[in-house]
């Protein structure tokens, strides 16, 4: 996860007009929260809270069809400059899966993000081992959204490489979180309607960064990093996600 605003691909959120599905179930508005549902688990995560000077969030499910998830949280923090507060997501958990035998990871994302003076990312965390449910050793984010100067882990602050992956560009950032090595792949433009393959970035970290094809995918989440900014709302109206 994102510890530093270290980059300025920034993109307007659109204005404070806050709205919650009132169908919506409340997963948590404290600390720690999740609610699994057709295979997803939905995390209410503020593991950063304590640098906020103030603040909150909470974290909503609101439907479940045919494999499509919708949810979304809402959250207000001030104060911890550059400090993540949190990381709500859905998930799908012990994949446990070594990527020479996954053939895809199809996966599509509907979201929207409004809010003010919003300093965040929108984005995949995919996460890898060397053993079958052991401890991770690759972080792999996707961020499809960059608001207010947020920026990937870096050891340069500077970009890697540039690709284009399912007809979007992406600019790669590589660094450490502790000892898990973090590649970031931030979309040049802001994504709100995403659909791809997420084996092809997994398969261009192995032919171009020497990620093992024998490790395995241990979590495939998605979900939205906060800075700061008030009165914020991430819907997700529609995500899937599958592996074969």
């Amino acid at each position: 996860m994102v510890l530093a605003a270290s980059s300025a691909f920034a993109a307007p959120a659109t204005e404070p007009t806050p709205t919650l599905d009132k169908r919506a179930t409340t997963i948590s508005c404290d600390s720690f929260g999740s609610l699994t549902t057709g295979g997803f688990t939905i995390y209410h995560n503020n593991w950063g809270a304590a640098d906020a000077t103030s603040g909150s969030q909470c974290t909503y499910f609101n439907s479940l069809s045919s494999g499509s998830v919708a949810w979304s949280t809402s959250w207000t923090w001030a104060g911890g400059a550059g400090k993540v507060k949190s990381y709500s997501n859905v998930a799908l958990e012990n994949v446990n899966k070594q990527l020479s035998a996954i053939s895809s990871i199809p996966s599509t994302w509907k979201w929207s993000q409004t809010g003010s003076s919003v300093v965040a990312d929108v984005a995949y965390d995919l996460w890898l081992s060397s053993t079958s449910g052991g401890s991770n050793a690759y972080e792999i984010m996707i961020w499809l959204g960059a608001y207010g100067g947020a920026g990937p882990i870096s050891a340069t602050g500077s970009a890697i490489a540039t690709t284009t992956i399912g007809g979007v560009s992406y600019k790669l950032y590589y660094g450490l979180n502790g000892s898990v090595k973090v590649y970031s792949f931030v979309a040049t433009t802001t994504v709100t309607s995403f659909s791809a393959d997420l084996k092809l970035f997994f398969t261009y970290l192995t032919s171009n960064q020497g990620v093992p094809t024998s490790y395995y995918v241990t979590s495939l989440q998605a979900g939205t990093e906060p800075f700061s900014g008030s009165n914020a709302v991430l819907t997700t109206s529609a995500y899937t996600i599958s592996v074969k």
